[in-house]
């Protein structure tokens, strides 16, 4: 197995495991993670994921183009990846919160993989970027589309075009990073944003980052006309009436998921 997947108090784990490849995706490395995050999003008992790369010197280096199938660009790009590098990048159908534990290098799929994630903890050694360009490709798989979403256009395009690695100083600086810390406090700054969702309601979070993906191409108003199937699970599910009840009696909630 290329991917470790555990789950423990409501946090899964998914750990690239090709630290050999800079834990790149080959074929087989992304069939078992389109298979991770179809499990994921079928079970209740996870209210967070954590993403990230074995070792020390790299989250993911993106596609193993060593290890790759040879076939050109345009085969490439012909295969539909609805989801994205790694099933997740444009994933829009896991409605649990999911933090990228930048453990070092992500880049082109790599970053495109952290583009995916709604929470990003670095390592200050970290190094971010997509060198598509200088190997005659492009990043298809999420870089050309969301970055530009995410960032101001100019420094999107200065990441696109120059094919440059960036600190995760300057990516935080940039908005991508929520976190910098160094590597002996990674671990623990993960720790403490996994807690802090946690101690969430269940079907909150869930109806949170439902109705965020499903919403974001509409104006305000059709977003709030919208009602996500999370949504109305969650308002009318007995934590909505349990959060309001501990609040009253200062109590930490206990949470049922239903």
């Amino acid at each position: 197995m290329s991917v470790s997947f555990t789950i423990k108090d409501r946090v899964a784990r998914v750990t690239l495991d090709r630290p050999d490849r800079m834990n790149a995706v080959d074929a087989e490395t992304e069939a078992e993670l389109e298979a991770i995050w179809t499990e994921i999003e079928r079970r209740d008992d996870i209210s967070c994921v954590v993403l990230t790369g074995s070792g020390e010197k790299a989250f993911c280096a993106g596609a193993d183009l060593k290890g790759g199938s040879g076939s050109s660009g345009v085969d490439y790009w012909t295969v539909g990846r609805e989801n994205g590098f790694g099933g997740l990048a444009f994933r829009r159908s896991l409605d649990v919160p999911v933090i990228a534990r930048v453990n070092g290098y992500a880049l082109g799929g790599g970053f495109e993989m952290v583009l995916g994630c709604d929470i990003v903890i670095a390592v200050e050694t970290a190094r971010f970027g997509l060198p598509e360009a200088r190997v005659g490709r492009m990043p298809l798989d999420g870089g050309m589309v969301l970055l530009q979403r995410k960032i101001p256009f100019n420094r999107a395009m200065a990441v696109m075009l120059t094919g440059r690695q960036f600190s995760a100083q300057e990516m935080a600086s940039y908005g991508i990073i929520n976190e910098v810390v160094s590597a002996a406090e990674l671990d623990a700054a993960v720790d403490r944003w996994t807690s802090d969702i946690v101690a969430c309601a269940p079907l909150s979070l869930r109806a949170i980052k439902q109705t965020v993906n499903r919403t974001a191409h509409l104006s305000p108003a059709e977003a709030q006309a919208l009602r996500t199937p999370a949504l109305i699970k969650a308002l009318k599910s007995e934590d909505a009436m349990e959060g309001v009840a501990a609040f009253r009696e200062k109590r930490a909630p206990v949470w049922r998921g239903i």
